[in-house]
Order: C-alpha cells, then sequence, then structure tokens
C-alpha cells in the first residue's frame, strides 16, 4: 500500500453557529455527496472556564477501484465554544460561538489490498504499470480527489459564512 497526500489545506472562522448543525452538515456532505465512509477516530472535550475546546478527527475513504482509494484526513480543533442566544426573525435562538479550524488532508492510496507487496517482483511490476500503463489515470484520480477535498472546504466555509449571518 501506497499513501501519497495531494491535497492539504485548512479554514479557519471565529464567530456564531451551531457546533451541532455544522457537525451533521460535514458528516451528511462527505457520507451523501461523495459516498465516503466515515470513521470518528477520536473526540475530546476540555473544559476551559465558561467554555469548551473540542478536538474531532475524522477518517473518510471511498474504494475508487480494485487498486485506487480516496481517504480523507479531517481535524477539527473547536476553541472556547460558548453556548449564547441570538434573536433571529424576533425569536431567541440558542446556539453557539467560538472558534473553528477544519484541516483537511487528501491522500490517494494506492495497492490498498497490498496486492503488489507481496514480494520485489510484484513492486516492480507495480512501478512499470504505474509509470507507464496507467499515469494519466493517476492523475486523473489525483486531480479528482484534491477537487472534492477542495469542494468540501468551500461547503464548509459557506455553512458557517452563513450561519454567522443569522
Amino acid at each position: 500500500m501506497e499513501k501519497e497526500t495531494v491535497f492539504s489545506s485548512q479554514i479557519k472562522y471565529v464567530g456564531v453557529f451551531s457546533l451541532k448543525d455544522y457537525y451533521q452538515f460535514c458528516y451528511d456532505w462527505l457520507t451523501e455527496q461523495i459516498s465516503l465512509t466515515l470513521v470518528e477516530k477520536k473526540y475530546g472535550e476540555k473544559l476551559n472556564k465558561d467554555a469548551k475546546d473540542i478536538d474531532i478527527e475524522w477518517t473518510a475513504s471511498r474504494k475508487v477501484t480494485d487498486y485506487f482509494k480516496f481517504e480523507l484526513e479531517i481535524k477539527y480543533k473547536i476553541i472556547a465554544l460558548k453556548n449564547v442566544e441570538i434573536v433571529q426573525n424576533n425569536a431567541k435562538i440558542k446556539t453557539n460561538q467560538g472558534e473553528v479550524k477544519l484541516m483537511l488532508k487528501g491522500n490517494l492510496i494506492r495497492d490498498y489490498d497490498g496486492k503488489f507487496e507481496k514480494d520485489s517482483f510484484r513492486k516492480f511490476l507495480r512501478s512499470i504499470y504505474e509509470k507507464w500503463i496507467i499515469a494519466s489515470r493517476v492523475e486523473q484520480f489525483e486531480d479528482n480527489l484534491a477537487g472534492e477535498c477542495d469542494e468540501f472546504l468551500n461547503q464548509a466555509k459557506a455553512f458557517l459564512d452563513l450561519e454567522g449571518k443569522k
């Protein structure tokens, strides 16, 4: 198995937002829009006076072919999260306020089952296969993965921007 990071970026937002709605939006977008299988690897909360700091780590993946797999490593760092009340349409709404950092890595995994790792001859065949036979496909998969990662970050940022304008 060979893992190559083809996308790495982050967004940051400070303001009013609903953590519950944001969490659900991101989860739904990844699982429904781009059909990833998502695993929450970490969820930790620390109380900090009247606020919370939260760390969340997800790994999301999807098999693209028998040889290629997309993997996203997603980390959320929520700092100084407080419960607040805002007035929207003449009604009080309970929501949150704080800082959100979303860090995202997109990895293209080749030979995820390790079929070509069994001996040196198979590794040699794999290098020929990748270099001469499927080089343009590798590039296409890298572009597709980077595009999906970029779109997810844009959607996550747009959600937060809209939440802040309520």
